[in-house]
């Protein structure tokens, strides 16, 4: 933009970092992961309780980020043509290992102040420990019972459950696949893309040692992977398994070639659907709140991760919202970031960092501070040469990663929201 500085920003200054070098260094020390997978007769799956969980609500509660908020006004101040819907697609019940009854999940989701929900209850392997066909309709028959177009959408899904490949949620499809009938990511992708309209995203990516056949890519099904979970209950899993030799899942995955837009899910396994404050959740732009607007909005990526209630989170770079592509190989790019939470978040310092890639870590080329409520304004040069993705990070400064990943790396402080990428055209 013709008098623009790129170092500085109206509310805050651009720490500019090497055009396209990696960040520092990765440590090669390695760590025990934070989390352990049991598995029982049959291949059951069972989810062994989360260190660190406890400890991150903890922070959370006393730098009061805990309790509900009215959150931000629903309208962008970038773009007027849609509206944002909060979701939380990825739930469970006792239809699979959670503790609830499904009658009551999406009664509760939408009292929880959720505008769109999911049941994903398991697919594994002959319905052990996950669903039957009659209990896929019994959830079609509660999704339709609970959907209010244009006030609240109610979705029917399930989770594809490998013990050592990974967790793949399935929303949009009329049956749905078990580890008898894909037994393999390969196999899967095959299975969805026999199914046109059906959408799919990477769940807790990188728990599962296999990591979806590490990101393997099926250029076939890359236009119904619209989802890769940065948040997954309270964690974030920018640097999962980083301490243990492990590339960042969001590296790896866009590296391979994958085109996600990012997600955030609360992973429910409880009696308390959308009541856990600094859980994961999703962010919207929609036309209207119907099933068909909201499987648009994710087809077109059109979406955020946040773990943070009523948070508004809205991005443009040259003009194209998140989740599109840039016409541009070299130069110039102008980030415009809307971030608002409301009145209860009136003048809380924020941070962004502006994630490219890298090889275990992703590598950050600026940093931008900035203030709730107010519309980031920046210009970073990029080229194509260091990798086709850019995605922006928003986070808390004032609380540090309950999963760090390299000494002194930006993104070492709270997460608190990431955009959907934006893809170079070479």
């Amino acid at each position: 933009m013709s008098g623009h500085d790129p170092h500085h920003c109206g509310h805050g200054d651009v720490h500019q970092g090497p055009d396209e070098v990696p960040y520092g260094q990765v440590h090669s020390n390695a760590a025990v992961g934070r989390r352990t997978l049991l598995f029982g007769a049959g291949g059951a799956l069972m989810l062994a309780a989360i260190r660190g969980s406890a400890q991150a609500s903890t922070t959370v509660a006393s730098n009061g980020w805990a309790g509900p908020a009215s959150g931000a006004a629903r309208a962008s101040r970038l773009i007027q043509s849609t509206t944002l819907v909060h979701a939380d697609m990825h739930n469970h019940t006792v239809m699979s290992d959670g503790d609830g009854r499904a009658e009551l999940a999406f009664a509760s989701m939408r009292e929880a102040g959720l505008d769109v929900a999911a049941l994903t209850d398991h697919a594994t392997l002959f319905a052990i420990e996950g669903l039957s066909s009659g209990e896929w309709s019994t959830q079609a028959t509660l999704a339709n019972a609970a959907n209010d177009p244009g006030q609240f959408t109610a979705i029917r899904g399930f989770e594809w459950s490998h013990p050592t490949h990974g967790h793949i949620n399935i929303w949009n499809t009329t049956d749905f696949a078990d580890l008898l009938r894909a037994g393999s990511p390969g196999s899967l992708y095959g299975w969805l893309t026999g199914r046109p309209g059906g959408l799919a995203s990477f769940n807790h990516p990188g728990r599962e040692l296999g990591r979806f056949n590490n990101f393997s890519f099926n250029a076939g099904a890359r236009n119904q992977i619209v989802g890769l979970e940065m948040f997954n209950r309270t964690d974030d899993y920018l640097f999962e398994g980083w301490s243990s030799g492990m590339t960042s899942p969001l590296v790896a995955c866009l590296n391979a070639g994958w085109r996600p837009g990012l997600m955030g899910a609360s992973d429910e396994h409880g009696t308390s659907w959308g009541f856990h404050e600094g859980k994961g959740r999703s962010g919207l732009w929609v036309s209207e709140n119907t099933r068909a607007a909201v499987f648009e909005a994710m087809a077109a990526r059109r979406c955020f991760a946040t773990r943070v209630s009523g948070l508004r989170v809205d991005a443009t770079a040259n003009g194209v919202r998140m989740g599109g592509t840039l016409n541009v190989t070299a130069g110039d790019v102008r980030f415009l970031l809307d971030v608002d939470r409301g009145p209860v978040w009136d003048g809380k310092p924020l941070r962004i960092q502006v994630l490219r890639p890298g090889s275990a870590a992703p590598t950050v080329v600026a940093v931008v501070d900035t203030v709730n409520g107010t519309v980031a304004d920046f210009t970073v040069p990029l080229n194509a040469s260091g990798g086709n993705w850019v995605v922006l990070r928003v986070s808390d400064p004032s609380l540090p990663s309950g999963t760090p990943g390299p000494a002194g790396h930006p993104c070492n402080d709270f997460g608190v929201a990431y955009t959907s990428p934006w893809w170079l055209q070479p």
